[in-house]
């Protein structure tokens, strides 16, 4: 885990980016309701009109204004008094005037102080509309009391300011059960009256108004189109570079792994690791930067949006069925989430041994149990992702049914309060839009929940194999080798035991190879001669004793120093894909193309390289099927001698040659490795029978050591094993 946090840890800069961009477009998203409730509310409903308070007013209403108004200083200084000549162009054309010479202007002032004014105006311009209005109760008692001929504002101005004030706190006493929200709607409504008187076209107000939110509708809809985009790259570009930064990660610990690791971790798991737990991780890390930081912004800032409103209840209930459901769905299927990856590496398993054990199965006629274990692997993955797809598939609709379900309820609520003047059209659809972003912002939480427990498995996978603490470390400050002991290979009282092993493989191993010598180890199966040769390229680590090279334990030097010293033919012959000339030069890619014909040659393996059509050139599929085993074990040779190394290791490397090529490979090596030190593994007494030194072993130790011909006479296992393959006169040479 730590490791995984360090590489996250790269990305810091793109991450803190797209949480920026995602801010942007919640903000955006949460702005557009708004735009569509004023549009509604305002536009269509208010012909464009969106305050009580008027942005023009006629001379004689602002006096009666001033007049009756406790606010006058306020309200002196919001509006300013202009002449019909005093107006610009674009001004007189939208106040198209026929009487008024006089008229006042609203100014731009702070948006807290023109609120503060909001009520104020509301019962004001509705009570100049009553005065205006015949046959209302006002209207009734300035005719009988004034002069005809003169206008209702006019008489009502003639009163005395006490009856005047009078009659309006008459008039707003009436209003005062009005919530605010419709006492504005109410007042607007005069405002639309006052519009009218001073010539001013509502239609063309209304169009501006629904044209200028519209276009800003359309700006933040492209705004959120473009972020989105660049949120959407900017998440897969650092999510794939964070993959692969990890895969390569994991990559290089597996290549740092000694056998024991190797052991612990099946290949095939390895191989999921590094390729589909990666993915899912991927797959999470993509989700976790575009929906889970993007829905808590988008719920909490949806939920700020319709704080205080009476049908939060709605919500709430939603959100509840939501955890419900997801709970429960999760309670059942969660420990499924959780087996798939593991049922993936059996998956795996299965194939891998059968695609590479396809030639035994097919000898000993297994294919129909081969194919039922297959189809036993096989079904079990196919009924768990079944399950989990289920699951999946159950919570989409059920989700889809409560948002469809809240919707109905919201709208049925808000009917009534429509009807009951509490809210407008505009605002019930907001808050629709807004409940759809709190539903939305945990459906699409919900939906990365059942990404997560497999994806959370496949980080702790992942995190196992970074964590494993390697059998074979390099100290911090390693020796270099000593150059005047060049070649010199010592084991000293070297002990060795496998992990977890009750038993050593290996005890008292002692001997010294020489520079120009070959030394041989012969023995019945499981006598411990593999194991003991891979000590030497620290494939394991000695448990007892130590292993001396040029006068130094390879524990104390660098492991790559250490390889680069040897050459080492396994006992399988492994080739990779691509040509006959990469797999030569695998390990020597800076040598020359004479020195791999050269290798080529002395490996017995430019036989049957001439005679293809590309030669050197020639594909080599993966695994080297497309060869023989015996053509496989010659490159494998060749590639060995192209390294020029001053080590040598044939494990058994040439048990798949006839003994025609043997003898000849044998000869033309030992020209061309008189300098180096060679070690053989090997079954056939005629493959080591001239070698310098022999080593017998049974049972993980040495029972005999020197030439063929010592111990023929001195070594009864050596001797038994030589006359089981030799004739007598054959026995000494």
């Amino acid at each position: 885990m730590k490791q995984i946090a360090k590489i996250l840890k790269k990305f810091t800069i793109p991450i803190i980016s797209i949480i920026a961009l995602l801010w942007i477009q919640a903000s955006c998203d949460l702005s557009l309701p708004d735009y569509t409730a004023n549009i509604i509310n305002i536009g269509i409903q208010e012909k464009g009109i969106d305050s009580p308070i008027p942005n023009v007013l006629r001379n004689e209403s602002y006096n009666i204004i001033i007049s009756l108004t406790d606010q006058k200083e306020e309200i002196e200084k919001l509006y300013e008094q202009k002449s019909f000549q005093e107006l610009s162009e674009k001004e007189q054309k939208k106040y198209s005037l026929k009487k008024e010479s006089q008229l006042y202007l609203k100014k731009d002032i702070e948006i807290e102080k023109e609120e503060t004014l909001r009520k104020e105006f509301s019962y004001l311009i509705m009570f100049i509309e009553m005065i205006e209005k015949e046959n209302s109760p006002i209207t009734s008692s300035l005719n009988q009391s004034m002069i005809e001929g003169m206008s209702m504002i006019e008489r009502f101005q003639l009163l005395d300011s006490s009856l005047k004030k009078q009659m309006y706190n008459s008039f707003k006493k009436q209003l005062e059960t009005y919530e605010d929200s419709m006492l504005e709607q109410v007042a607007i409504e005069s405002v639309k009256k006052e519009y009218e008187k001073l010539g001013i076209n509502l239609d063309d107000l209304q169009m501006n108004y629904i044209i200028q939110n519209g276009l800003k509708m359309i700006s933040i809809a492209t705004l959120i189109m473009v972020v989105a985009v660049t949120i959407g790259f900017l998440a897969s570009k650092t999510a794939a570079k964070f993959a692969y930064i990890l895969r390569n990660t994991v990559i290089k610990k597996i290549m740092s792994f000694g056998n024991k690791e190797f052991a612990e971790f099946s290949t095939a798991s390895l191989i999921t690791r590094s390729i589909n737990d990666i993915q899912q991780i991927q797959m999470l890390f993509v989700m976790s930067l575009r929906v889970v930081v993007y829905s808590p912004i988008l719920g909490i800032g949806a939920l700020l949006k319709v704080l205080g409103n009476s049908m939060n209840w709605i919500i709430a209930l939603a959100i509840g069925s939501i955890i419900f459901i997801v709970l429960l769905l999760f309670a059942f299927a969660m420990p499924k989430f959780k087996k798939v990856q593991k049922l993936v590496d059996k998956m795996n398993l299965v194939s891998r041994e059968i695609l590479t054990g396809i030639p035994v199965i097919r000898a000993f006629s297994t294919e129909k149990y081969e194919e039922k274990r297959f189809d036993k692997a096989n079904q079990e993955l196919a009924k768990t992702n079944l399950f989990c797809n289920r699951v999946m598939g159950l919570m989409m609709p059920t989700m889809m049914f409560i948002m469809n379900g809240v919707s109905i309820l919201i709208i049925w609520v808000g009917a009534k309060q429509i009807d009951l003047g509490s809210i407008q059209v505009g605002t019930l659809m907001a808050f629709i839009t807004y409940t759809m972003q709190v539903i939305m912002s945990f459906l699409m939480l919900s939906m990365v929940s059942v990404i997560l427990p497999r994806a959370w498995v496949s980080v702790k996978r992942i995190g196992e194999v970074l964590s494993t603490e390697n059998s074979i470390t390099e100290i911090d400050q390693p020796e270099s080798f000593d150059n005047t002991k060049k070649g010199i290979v010592e084991f000293k009282d070297v002990y060795f035991r496998y992990p977890d092993a009750e038993e050593d493989v290996l005890e008292q191993i002692s001997f010294i190879a020489k520079p120009g010598t070959t030394t041989a180890f012969i023995g019945s199966t499981g006598s411990g001669k593999s194991t003991l040769i891979n000590l030497i390229p620290r494939f394991f680590d000695v448990t007892g004793g130590k292993i001396l090279i040029e006068g130094v334990d390879i524990r104390k030097v660098k492991i790559q120093d250490l390889r680069e010293k040897i050459g080492y033919v396994p006992q399988k012959g492994t080739l990779f894909s691509g040509t006959i000339e990469s797999n030569i030069l695998f390990g020597a890619k800076d040598q020359s193309e004479k020195n791999m014909v050269k290798a080529a040659k002395i490996a017995q393996a430019s036989s049957f390289i001439d005679q293809k059509e590309q030669k050197y050139l020639s594909e080599i599929s993966q695994g080297g099927t497309n060869v023989s085993g015996g053509q496989r074990q010659r490159l494998s040779i060749a590639r060995a001698i192209a390294k020029n190394p001053d080590i040598y290791i044939f494990d058994d490397s040439f048990s798949a040659l006839d003994y025609k090529t043997d003898i000849n490979l044998r000869k033309d090596l030992s020209k061309e490795t008189k300098n180096a030190t060679i070690f053989i593994v090997a079954q056939r007494i005629s493959t080591i029978m001239h070698a310098d030194q022999i080593i017998v072993l049974d049972k993980g130790m040495m029972v005999g050591i020197g030439t063929h011909k010592e111990l023929i006479k001195t070594c009864d296992i050596y001797r038994e094993i030589a006359l089981s393959q030799l004739k007598e006169d054959e026995l000494n040479g």
